[in-house]
């Protein structure tokens, strides 16, 4: 329980930035539209976020409700736009009418990204079937994570899927880190910690206020010293 664990913290902007790594957050996602479940930023305020904080920032490529890619070339070149920027790690993830990953989506965005580290987002959680997502994502270029609550309705439903998956790290498609969001409660904390998970993302738990309020630094810190047991 000693070592320290990834927290990632939801950021709308600088300001959020600022806040959440004054509490401590090892790292950020950076979206937009948080009543449409976050969308892309723009370049100017991931330009800002990048001035503001010196830890990592990943940018969400993602630019409808719903886990559908839309247009993949508009997509593309918003994925461009960020690199030019200076963006560097990602978040995305697609899936078709079948809930299967959709592929020519995601493999068009990788190429886009090439050499930067992604994230594939909670479309986990709406999947069709996990382990064969895991499985035709397993050799992309650049996936370390699977952001997931284990089910789609949050982590009250999703633990066990989670304990679960935890422990077989070692099998093929399951190398990418788990880090746990949606629904994460603290009081979830010690059984994920207990089989070894030690990342975890939070999003209206750093907003005591709501999705109106800023990050909240002291709900940041108070997250940090759980996290880390």
């Amino acid at each position: 329980m000693s070592k320290r664990a990834l927290l990632e913290v939801i950021a709308l902007g600088a300001r959020d930035a600022a806040a959440a790594r004054a509490g401590g957050a090892d790292r950020l996602e950076l979206v937009s539209d948080m009543a449409r479940d976050g969308l892309s930023p723009s370049r100017e305020t991931f330009g800002r976020v990048r001035a503001a904080v010196d830890i990592p920032v990943r940018v969400m490529l993602r630019l409808a409700d719903g886990f559908g890619a839309g247009d993949v070339d508009m997509l593309a070149g918003v994925a461009g736009g960020l690199r030019a920027e200076g963006a560097d790690e990602f978040v995305l993830g697609f899936l078709d009418a079948h809930g299967d990953p959709d592929l020519v989506a995601v493999e068009r965005l990788v190429a886009e990204i090439e050499g930067c580290r992604w994230t594939f987002h909670r479309a986990i959680d709406r999947a069709a079937d996990r382990e064969s997502l895991r499985k035709r994502l397993a050799d992309l270029p650049g996936l370390d994570a699977y952001l997931t609550a284990g089910s789609a309705s949050g982590v009250d439903d999703g633990l066990a899927v989670l304990l679960a998956e935890a422990a077989r790290g070692d099998e093929p498609g399951y190398e990418p880190r788990l880090m746990v969001g949606g629904g994460l409660r603290l009081g979830h904390l010690p059984a994920l910690r207990a089989a070894g998970l030690d990342a975890f993302h939070i999003g209206g738990a750093a907003r005591p206020g709501g999705w109106g309020a800023p990050v909240d630094t002291a709900a940041v810190r108070e997250w940090r010293e759980a996290v880390d047991g």
